[in-house]
């Protein structure tokens, strides 16, 4: 009988990475919000980001989340869009 060391809830290579996507999108958002100039906007979409972050944090369906990362991916342009063009 073989005993791993592993923690059962151990994430696949591929799991792994994924998170780690994630989780740059998430930091990259952040950093993205920092730059709104209204401090109430700025509160305003850190609170969302970050319910909506942990809303789907337990998501296990890989579909799911890949379309998940788009919308984040999607909304993160958006703002950064809106931020070059409030700066020209």
């Amino acid at each position: 009988m073989v005993v791993s060391r592993l923690p059962t809830a151990t994430l696949t290579f591929k799991q792994f990475l994924q998170r780690q996507r994630v989780l740059g999108i998430y930091r990259n958002m952040l950093r993205t919000i920092r730059k709104v100039p209204e401090q109430g906007d700025r509160q305003y979409l850190r609170d969302w980001a970050r319910s909506e972050f942990q809303r789907n944090k337990n998501a296990t369906d890989q579909d799911a989340i890949r379309m998940m990362v788009t919308q984040a991916n999607n909304h993160l342009e958006e703002l950064q869009a809106s931020l070059a063009l409030a700066g020209s």
